[in-house]
C-alpha cells in the first residue's frame, strides 16, 4: 500500500513551488486511503483521521519521512489541536505560503491550523477580482486568508468575524505579506448583525463572501443551520451589494449536495442571479463536500 502514498504525493508536485508550501497531499478514499488526509504546511505534515488509529502501513511510511508530523483526529465533537506523532515538534507558529501568500500557521491553536486549504482557487479567484477601487466584505472571516488575498489585489477590505483573537491573527497575516491593517476594517460580531447595519447605513460592497459554519448559535440562543437557513445569508448580503457586485457563497455541509445548496442560497432572492459554479481544486480526488456558488445580480 505504500506505493499509493508515495503515488498521491507524485500526483500533487506540479503544485508544489517556492510560491506554494501548503496544499492536500493525500486525500482520503480519493488516493485508496479511506478516511485518511495528509497536508503539508511548509514542510511540516499533519495526518487526519477519522479513525481512531493510523493504518498500519500508513504509519510506518509516515515514520519513514524523517520530518515534523502531527496527527488530528476527525472528531466533530472533540475538536482540539494535533498532537506530535513524529520528527522534531513545531511549538510556534511559523508561516506557510500559497500561490505566493503568506499565512500564519499553528498546531498548537485548535482544531484548525489558521488556513482551510480547500479555498485555495477560490482566494486566488478572489485577488483576480480586485483592483484598488474594489470594497470586500469578507463574513465568518476567521483568520482573514480572503481578506489579505483581496487586500493584495487592491481592494479595501472589512474583515468580520466573532472572535478578537481570530482578527488579531488575521492582522497578523496582513504584517506577513507587507500590507498595513490600520488601511483596513476589522469588525468583530455577528455576522447577521453586520449585514443589518451596513444594510440601514447604506454602505455596500463590491464582493462579499459568505464561508459560515454549517451550524452555529449566537448569544442570543438564535441557531443557524446552513441547510436550513443560508438562504437568509445571501438575502441579508443581497443589501449590501453594490451594482455589478460579486457573492461567493460556499459551505462544507455534508446534508446538501450542489443542487440543493444552490436552490437553499437563492430561495429568497428577488433579483436574477449570474450563478457560477467552482468545482473543488484538483487535489481534492476524494469526497467533493465544499460547494461553492459566484452570485452576480443581473
Amino acid at each position: 500500500m505504500t506505493h499509493l502514498f508515495d503515488k498521491a504525493i507524485s500526483k500533487r508536485k506540479h503544485l508544489l513551488s517556492s510560491n506554494t508550501n501548503a496544499l492536500r497531499l493525500i486525500d482520503g478514499l480519493g488516493d485508496g486511503v479511506a478516511d485518511h488526509f495528509l497536508e503539508t504546511y511548509a514542510d511540516r505534515w499533519v495526518i487526519s483521521t477519522r479513525t481512531d488509529q493510523i493504518h498500519p502501513q500508513l504509519k510506518a511510511w509516515l515514520k519513514e519521512q524523517n520530518r515534523s508530523i502531527y496527527w488530528k483526529q476527525l472528531h466533530q465533537s472533540q475538536k482540539t489541536s494535533p498532537s506530535h506523532y513524529a520528527g522534531d515538534p513545531v511549538p510556534e507558529p511559523f508561516l506557510a505560503r500559497e500561490n505566493g501568500v503568506n499565512y500564519k500557521v499553528s498546531f498548537q491553536a485548535g482544531y484548525s491550523q489558521g488556513i482551510f486549504l480547500d479555498q485555495r482557487e477560490n482566494r486566488q479567484q478572489v485577488r483576480e477580482l480586485c483592483t484598488e477601487s474594489t470594497t470586500v466584505l469578507n463574513t465568518f472571516a476567521y483568520t482573514g486568508a480572503f481578506s489579505v488575498c483581496a487586500a493584495l489585489g487592491g481592494a479595501t477590505t472589512t474583515t468580520l468575524d466573532l472572535s478578537q483573537p481570530y482578527l488579531d491573527w488575521a492582522k497578523e497575516n496582513f504584517h506577513a505579506n507587507q500590507l498595513d491593517p490600520s488601511q483596513h476594517y476589522f469588525c468583530k460580531g455577528d455576522t447577521f448583525h453586520w449585514l443589518k447595519r451596513f444594510a440601514r447605513q447604506g454602505r455596500l460592497f463590491d464582493g462579499i463572501i459568505l464561508d459560515p459554519p454549517t451550524f452555529s448559535r449566537d448569544q442570543k440562543g438564535k441557531v443557524f443551520r446552513a441547510e436550513k437557513d443560508y438562504h437568509s445569508l445571501v438575502e441579508l448580503a443581497m443589501q449590501c451589494l453594490a451594482p455589478n457586485g460579486w457573492i461567493l457563497a460556499s459551505t462544507n455541509c455534508h446534508k446538501m449536495n450542489l443542487r440543493e445548496f444552490q436552490t437553499e442560497a437563492l430561495t429568497s432572492t428577488r433579483r436574477a442571479v449570474q450563478v457560477t459554479i467552482n468545482s473543488m481544486p484538483e487535489e481534492y480526488t476524494g469526497e467533493q463536500y465544499l460547494k461553492s456558488l459566484w452570485l452576480r445580480p443581473s
